[in-house]
Formats: C-alpha cells, structure tokens, sequence
C-alpha cells in the first residue's frame, strides 16, 4: 500500500448527503475482485446518461454535463469535498477501490458510514472529518475559486490553502500510523514476522503431537 505523508489536490464538491456506495460503484461493476479498473465507473450512474456494463468502454459514453465531476474544473480532482454519512450502505471495498482508481486520495465529510470508513484506510484514502460549519466555509472557497486546491499533512494534522487558511483535523494514531507506514492489515501483521515466528517455534516445542502426519 501506498504511503501517505503529504498531498495536494484539486477538490471536488460533491454537495449531496448520505451517498451510498451503490451510487459510489454500482452493483453491476462488483463482479471482478481485482483493485483496478474502476476508475471510469466511480458515480458511473451521475457521471453518464446512459446506463453502464463492465467492460464498456466509456470514452464515447453521453455526459452527464450537469454533474460535478464532468465541469473541467474539476475533472483533474484529488480531494473529494461531500457531506454527512458518506459511504453509507453496502459494506463493497469496491467503494474506496474506484475513489482511488479515479484519483482521489483524500475525502472530507462530517461524517461516514463505519464500514467504509475502515475501508478507506485499508487502501491509503485518509477519510477526514470535519465540522458541518467547516465543511460549509470549504464549499463556499471551492465554489468561488476555480482550481481550488487544499495540501494536507498528515503527519502535522494540518489542512491548508493557498489562502493560509489553516485546519486541523483528529485522527487516531493506530490509523495515522498506518498511512504513514504504507500498511494496511496484512503489512501490520507482518511487522510482527519475529514474534509469530518465535511462538510458532516454541508452540510446535511443546507440543510436538499436533505436528505429526498420520
């Protein structure tokens, strides 16, 4: 996994509340388990007119010229700017998987959905929480100022702009730790290679029985 320390982005307003991860990735795309590939079917059912297949080739696809990610403005976007409860829903990892295919590393709500939540930090997307008055006050910057950008440090717990509009965000040090180390579940585990090597050792020691072929 990708490690995150520091990132600068374009930010998208995606001004809608409780978006589910089926307007996120639709149901039809869940069929492949692979991490790529996504990318041109995130919003897919927002994004175009016509209705989406896996395999399909989108670059002819009819735009959906009203949706946010279809404004030039914003079509090169890092950071998604969006409202409460993001990534309600089903529990699809496939969520995060075409947030990330698209490009976006960085997610700013008030608040998410817990399974989604997890996910995101599963594939390097830190999901930021931030007061509905902040969120309001970004909305407003993103919107008055095309080719709005945010920078945000991980390590310092810092958001800013080219404003110096300065912005500090919680997250917990396990989940922060992880981002900046690049480790999702099974990197964690390996950290701890010696350990489990050490208790297999003595565990197969003293109790030789439960090693032996029949």
């Amino acid at each position: 996994m990708d490690r995150f320390k520091t990132f600068t982005g374009v930010v998208a307003p995606l001004n809608r509340y409780n978006v589910d991860t089926d307007a996120i990735i639709p149901k039809q795309f869940l069929k492949s388990i692979h991490r790529s590939g996504f990318g041109d079917n995130l919003f897919d059912e927002w994004r175009y007119l016509d209705h989406g297949e896996p395999g399909q080739d989108c670059s002819d696809r009819p735009l959906n010229l009203d949706f946010v990610l279809n404004q030039k403005r914003y079509m090169n976007a890092g950071i998604l700017l969006t409202r409460s409860n993001f990534g309600c829903g089903s529990s699809r990892e496939h969520a995060p998987w075409a947030l990330d295919n698209y490009g976006f590393r960085v997610i700013i709500a008030s608040s998410y959905a817990d399974i989604f939540y997890n996910n995101c930090f599963k594939n390097a997307i830190l999901p930021i929480c931030l007061t509905e008055g902040i969120i309001n006050s970004l909305f407003e910057l993103t919107l008055a100022k095309p080719g709005y950008t945010l920078t945000v440090d991980l390590e310092a717990q810092i958001i800013t702009d080219p404003l110096d509009t300065r912005i500090y965000f919680e997250i917990e040090k396990f989940r922060k730790d992880a981002l900046l180390e690049g480790l999702d579940e099974i990197g964690q585990t390996l950290t701890h290679t010696d350990i489990i090597k050490n208790f297999e050792k003595k565990h197969r020691n003293e109790n030789p029985w439960l090693f032996r072929s029949l």
